[in-house]
């Protein structure tokens, strides 16, 4: 998956921040916003156009078919990106897109009703500021932000703001993550005492994307190509002269233009932490939503570079253990170089909640097992057992009406999540995914990369809302 930037401020940024303010032509900028109607046609605008941007257009389309929207326009600095994205969205609405480079060109547009960010993990908190400040409703993938001050700063906007922003945490609009958040409230399985995660994949990851070797799958039909040559020596369809290298780097420390890092960004740590914010931050907001809590007492983290050693900087594999106020233990894995039996296990004082498969995954089975009565295991184990005890009452997690559980779960194009912000647009009622959520996830996600890089113990300080290395009083 490819996202590149599209915000940041040149000699040819005509949105002035001052005083956190942004003042159009002498306007404030929610004057450029349009009221929309019940039955309106909602039109919107994909801001980063690499992979995810493809199924933002393609989760629109879907909705389209429910709700009048559309997607207007594209924007981003590379311009190969664009004109695909263009391409691609000319093909769904039988329209032309107005194409722009750089982002307050669109933001400028009074038309515009909502914008979908599929950038950089380190951009989408300044983008999303930006959005909002221009006065569009946002829709933004996650994670919400890898660095604090801007986490707050886009947070804080949001909910100075009228806007309707929605994070790209699809799962907290699907209903077997749902019916397990209201199997927990119910008491069913007791007080929570521990959440794993463990979700593995048996590849590179993040390694091959967008890299033009003449095959885009060289490395899976080829495993004989020499490894350092092709590190090394492949070509990139991305040129500096077909994008904007310094707007892409959005205030990161300045270093010479390199389409691998552009590319492939989550595998390197100055613009995103890997593991931690493209996964661990769909983990722990499944866990906010299962426990309803919001933040973390603790986060220690540890991992490193086992499987693929070319030249990445964030791990291939890693664990982050997180404590929380209401007294549980949540610990989070995510191998790189194995792919065995990806699951989630909620343990409760009363029973367990299992999950089959990696995120998202919908097959989720609850039980007695492990429960008060169970102070060891009461069964005399001679094979693998395909279930829990019939005494322990084991049985799967259905929900009326919605499609059958299995152990992949849906696409990341989900058409309930989007659908939930667009009727948000109407109603001006939040999203499911709103910014305290995206905040959440991010306190937990900043956290675990601090700890992995530092080797430290961190803490969070709630009524300061910052990260410390001491334990709060």
């Amino acid at each position: 998956m490819t996202d590149n930037a599209n915000s940041g401020t040149d000699r040819r940024t005509f949105i002035k921040q001052a005083g956190g303010a942004i003042v159009l032509a002498g306007m404030d900028a929610r004057s450029y916003g349009r009221v929309l109607g019940a039955n309106d046609r909602i039109r919107l605008a994909q801001l980063g156009c690499g992979d995810r941007s493809q199924g933002h257009v393609h989760m629109t389309r879907l909705a389209s078919k429910k709700i009048p929207v559309e997607t207007i326009a594209v924007c981003d600095i590379w311009s190969l990106a664009r004109e695909r994205r263009a391409a691609q969205v000319k093909k769904a609405f039988n329209l032309e897109p107005q194409s722009y480079k750089y982002s307050e060109d669109m933001l400028a547009r009074k038309d515009i009703d909502g914008v979908m960010i599929a950038t950089g993990d380190f951009q989408h908190a300044k983008l999303c500021t930006e959005v909002v400040r221009a006065g569009k409703d946002c829709y933004v993938e996650k994670p919400f932000a890898n660095v604090l001050s801007e986490a707050k700063e886009a947070r804080d906007t949001v909910k100075a703001s009228k806007q309707m922003v929605q994070m790209g945490s699809q799962h907290r609009s699907e209903p077997y993550q749902l019916a397990v958040r209201d199997i927990i409230r119910s008491g069913r399985i007791g007080d929570i005492v521990h959440i794993e995660q463990e979700w593995n994949v048996n590849e590179e990851r993040w390694r091959f994307v967008e890299m033009d070797t003449g095959n885009s799958n060289v490395m899976v039909q080829d495993r004989k190509m020499e490894w350092k040559k092709w590190l090394f020596d492949r070509q990139s369809k991305l040129r500096e002269e077909d994008t904007d290298w310094n707007r892409w780097l959005l205030g990161k420390p300045y270093r010479p233009f390199d389409p691998h890092v552009y590319l492939e960004f989550r595998l390197y740590k100055d613009y995103s932490s890997g593991i931690f914010d493209q996964w661990m931050s769909h983990g722990s907001d499944l866990v906010h939503l299962w426990t309803d809590e919001a933040y973390p007492e603790s986060v220690v983290a540890n991992g490193g570079i086992f499987a693929w050693k070319d030249g990445r900087q964030n791990p291939d594999t890693c664990v982050a253990a997180v404590t929380y106020p209401k007294g549980f233990l949540y610990t989070y894995k995510t191998v790189f170089g194995n792919s065995y039996r990806s699951f989630s296990r909620i343990q409760g004082r009363d029973g367990t909640i299992a999950n089959y498969g990696g995120e998202g995954a919908s097959l989720f089975t609850v039980s007695k097992e492990g429960g008060r009565n169970e102070y060891d295991s009461s069964v005399d184990i001679t094979k693998v057992p395909a279930a829990a005890p019939v005494s322990d009452q084991e049985e799967i997690v259905k929900v009326a009406g919605a499609e059958p559980p299995d152990s992949r779960g849906p696409e990341d194009d989900s058409v309930v999540h989007i659908m939930n912000w667009l009727k948000s647009m109407h109603s001006r009622k939040e999203p499911n995914a709103n910014v305290d959520h995206g905040f959440s996830h991010s306190i937990v996600t900043i956290m675990a990369a601090q700890s992995y890089w530092s080797g430290k113990k961190l803490y969070w300080n709630p009524q300061t809302e910052e990260i410390v290395d001491q334990p709060i009083a």
